[in-house]
């Protein structure tokens, strides 16, 4: 069965991807370009991704150690929408919450929901899972909430996750703050696919 609301997407970027300059593309992001593998290298969350040019394809360096959310539809969409249309900044060390963002305000129910809520009934009664996980995936830990990571995502974005467990009277709780170069990156509709695919990634390395 086709899947128009996929196929739409991935079509138009696709399209947008093969018609960039990708030299332009690489000082202009900030990616890696080698002319003679025509293939990008892509940094994110301790993996390295390859994405070839001019036809989309994107490959782990190490498939087997990779989680699979880092190949699928989410990821090859911020891959392009990144590489076609963002930039490389670099971070000042401020972190925003997502409704601080451009039209963040916008989307922040939509990323409560799809984001921080997941996050915190996922693993907010399994912190040290998540310790374990966020350290497989490059994190780097923080003294924040009851456990924090940041976590390296693509474009120099910075993507900081806090965690609280839950006590007698409070149910678990958390954050998911964004480097503030954030923005040069990806759209704050775009940047929901960015919290998704760290939650995905997360699991898979917790081994759920």
């Amino acid at each position: 069965m086709v899947n128009q609301q996929q196929d739409a997407p991935m079509e138009y970027y696709c399209e947008r991807y093969r018609a960039l300059d990708p030299e332009e593309a690489a000082v202009r992001t900030g990616v890696s370009y080698d002319a003679g593998l025509a293939r990008f290298t892509i940094e994110v969350l301790g993996r390295t991704l390859y994405a070839s040019w001019p036809e989309f394809e994107l490959t782990p360096e190490e498939p087997e150690d990779c989680p699979k959310v880092l190949g699928e539809y989410a990821m090859q969409l911020l891959t392009m929408q990144f590489l076609t249309a963002g930039a490389g900044v670099p971070a000042s060390g401020r972190f925003l919450a997502y409704r601080e963002l451009p039209w963040g305000e916008v989307y922040d129910a939509n990323f409560q929901g799809r984001c921080i809520k997941r996050f915190a009934y996922g693993f907010g009664r399994r912190p040290d899972e998540f310790k374990r996980a966020a350290e497989r995936l490059g994190g780097t830990k923080l003294d924040l909430g009851d456990v924090s990571y940041d976590l390296p995502f693509f474009g120099g974005v910075i993507c900081r996750l806090i965690l609280w467990t839950p006590d007698d009277e409070f149910p678990p709780s958390a954050q998911f703050l964004f480097s503030d170069n954030t923005s040069f990156a990806w759209s704050a509709e775009g940047l929901a696919g960015v919290g998704g695919v760290i939650i995905s990634a997360l699991k898979e390395a917790a081994g759920w």
